[in-house]
């Protein structure tokens, strides 16, 4: 059994640093893209957007050694916690500050939480 465990966490570091630095990258190949996500209080949209794509990408790496995995854990953790008011506004306009339906925009405010609770787990490696 914790041979299985240790495999689907190992497995799950390699997805999730995949979805980070591939996610990072898109931030600056369609910045315009996260931008419309910013709420509208934000000043530097894009500024901040390509923080926060510079971050994924450095944690999405970090993640991939497991001394530095606790710092990366941590990161995402503080990472996911400050762009949720971009999936707050994103739900508010009901899907329409990037064109989808109110479920998508509605359903990644959960999301969000469980992605939370994988980087936690990732920061105990």
């Amino acid at each position: 059994m914790i041979y299985k465990l240790n495999t689907l966490k190992i497995l799950s570091v390699y997805i999730m640093s995949f979805f980070y630095i591939s996610v990072g990258i898109d931030h600056f190949r369609r910045p315009e893209w996260y931008i419309e996500i910013v709420p509208p209080f934000l000043p530097y949209k894009l500024e901040l957007v390509l923080i926060s794509g510079a971050a994924e990408v450095i944690l999405g790496f970090m993640l991939l050694y497991p001394k530095m995995r606790f710092v990366a854990g941590k990161g995402l953790i503080l990472l996911l916690v400050l762009v949720y008011p971009a999936n707050i506004y994103l739900a508010y306009t009901n899907g329409r500050a990037l064109d989808t339906s109110p479920l998508i925009a509605w359903g990644r405010l959960p999301i969000q939480f469980v992605f939370i609770g994988i980087a936690y787990l990732h920061s105990k490696s």
